[in-house]
């Protein structure tokens, strides 16, 4: 009897353990404030949970019964009073990656990493953490008040990269005169802006970048921009659902300096003109305005930012001396002509409003959008030939893009093409006698070292659970080990797909 009563107290002191750390209710219902709780433990009172009371990230508080006025349960001894379960979710504007997010992230980024390599691009990597002087640019860019910055414990303000162009330009400038050229450098990284957050814009993305360092012709913009339409073309999309704006920074310096802005006032004036379409035009005039650009000029600005074709920046622009046509109008010509002979004009087009928020772009810029403009930019990039002696080295030209996570599955997801990816395995193995469960790991070896994806039972399961496994994770066979057959040096294989079983030696696994 005693015995017995023993037993009672610590099944149910296992079941208090379980039930406050969340084990009855699951994620979900932990997420939620909401806790399913076994009946009995609700007659003996030994937790209950409030939801009239949630911590900052809006996680349920726990109320004991002695708090209410009666006993204290038993799962309350030698517990503080005061502990209460974390926040479960992540930072806002983060992401967390369970197996299904991990397996299209991954299939995401083999198709970044296919066409990089591809293009010949080799992959580069370089820390999360940058000095804070790489980023802190005086043109007024958002950037620059996006960032997660601090002072480490030895004193050194550094920063969480918010892209990762400037890393990669590190590395080309520690690299000097011994880095080959023309170098061609990919590089998928995580990347952190502290912004507000939407559809497709968090406070941490992943960004895949390519770049090519040491070459001033247009080619180098026709290459990285192909690469791009390759991508989108893998995974699934046409030129009926995306296309690329192009455009040429130097284009609005030309304009500006056609009306008589100074030339002191063009990055500001770019970071202003980036945000069309996000403000008001008035908006947008107003602060031009305050720039010390002329009103009317102002609204000259805007409008033919804004809506003008060509042929209307064509008329709007001065001729060089002697009448010839304006350097920056031919080099945009000659890129379209580029990736008209390329076979890709349906993809691309030319828009004046693209100018790029980031002061370093010295040339070409394009961003990809959705045709149906319902997201922000998919990717962006440009020519950026005089980044490197902002950071103390000497200029080369460069051209490449950043081409983010968070976009590009929203629009895969709305048009219906992200795959539908299930966990795959070769093989289970599993022993039928407890005897032999030393034995999986050493059958899971012989087919591991084939290159096979094994998955071993490590515990006594019930072959009906093992069967619903195989379901769960899609696999290919199942290995059983039994007395009987594993005397014999054999092994049953059973084939899950078509239900057919064999007796195979060990030896002869594959």
């Amino acid at each position: 009897g005693n015995m017995e009563g023993i037993a009672r107290t610590s099944a149910g002191m296992r079941a208090i353990v379980q039930w406050t750390r969340g084990g009855f209710g699951g994620v979900g219902a932990r997420q939620s404030g909401c806790v399913s709780t076994p009946a009995a433990l609700h007659r003996r009172r030994y937790v209950r949970r409030d939801t009239s009371s949630t911590s900052h990230g809006g996680s349920p508080t726990t109320t004991t019964a002695k708090e209410k006025g009666g006993r204290r349960s038993a799962g309350e001894l030698g517990k503080s009073s005061s502990r209460q379960m974390v926040d479960l979710k992540p930072p806002r504007g983060t992401r967390d990656f369970f197996p299904e997010e991990m397996r299209l992230r991954t299939w995401l980024f083999d198709k970044f990493r296919h066409v990089s390599w591809v293009y010949g691009f080799e992959e580069v990597d370089f820390p999360v953490l940058e000095s804070e002087q790489l980023y802190t640019r005086k043109a007024g860019e958002e950037i620059t008040t996006q960032l997660y910055n601090f002072e480490d414990k030895g004193g050194r303000r550094v920063s969480l990269r918010p892209e990762l162009t400037p890393s990669l330009s590190r590395l080309v400038l520690q690299k000097g005169k011994a880095l080959q050229l023309p170098t061609k450098w990919c590089a998928i990284g995580q990347c952190w802006r502290y912004e507000r957050t939407t559809r497709g814009r968090r406070r941490e993305h992943y960004q895949w970048n390519m770049d090519i360092v040491g070459v001033s012709s247009m080619e180098a913009e026709a290459e990285v921009i192909s690469a791009i339409v390759d991508l989108f073309k893998l995974v699934g999309l046409t030129s009926e659902d995306v296309y690329i704006k192009v455009s040429n920074r130097k284009l609005l310096q030309s304009l500006i300096g056609t009306l008589g802005v100074a030339d002191d006032l063009f990055p500001q004036v770019c970071v202003c003109v980036d945000k069309l379409g996000k403000v008001p035009r008035e908006a947008l005039c107003e602060e031009l305005v305050g720039l010390g650009v002329t009103q009317d000029v102002s609204e000259t600005i805007v409008g033919l930012v804004a809506e003008g074709t060509f042929e209307d920046y064509e008329r709007a622009l001065s001729p060089q001396e002697g009448g010839g046509e304006p350097e920056v109008l031919r080099e945009i010509k000659e890129l379209l002509e580029i990736l008209r002979a390329r076979g890709i004009e349906d993809w691309v087009e030319f828009d004046g409003s693209i100018v790029r928020g980031l002061a370093y772009y010295s040339g070409t810029v394009f961003e990809a959008f959705d045709r149906e403009g319902e997201l922000r930019a998919i990717c962006g990039g440009g020519r950026y030939d005089h980044l490197l002696s902002t950071f103390g080295g000497t200029d080369q030209p460069m051209v490449g893009f950043g081409f983010g996570d968070a976009v590009i599955v929203e629009l895969l997801k709305q048009k219906g093409l992200l795959p539908e990816l299930s966990p795959e395995i070769d093989d289970i193995v599993v022993a039928l006698d407890p005897a032999l469960q030393r034995y999986t790991g050493q059958v899971a070896g012989k087919l591991r070292s084939l290159g096979r994806r094994v998955d071993v039972v490590l515990e006594q399961k019930k072959m009906k659970w093992v069967f619903k496994h195989g379901d769960r994770t899609n696999a290919r066979r199942l290995i059983i080990l039994g007395q009987e057959e594993w005397e014999r040096g054999v092994v049953k294989v059973r084939n899950l797909a078509e239900r057919e079983e064999t007796e195979i030696l060990v030896d002869d696994l594959i």
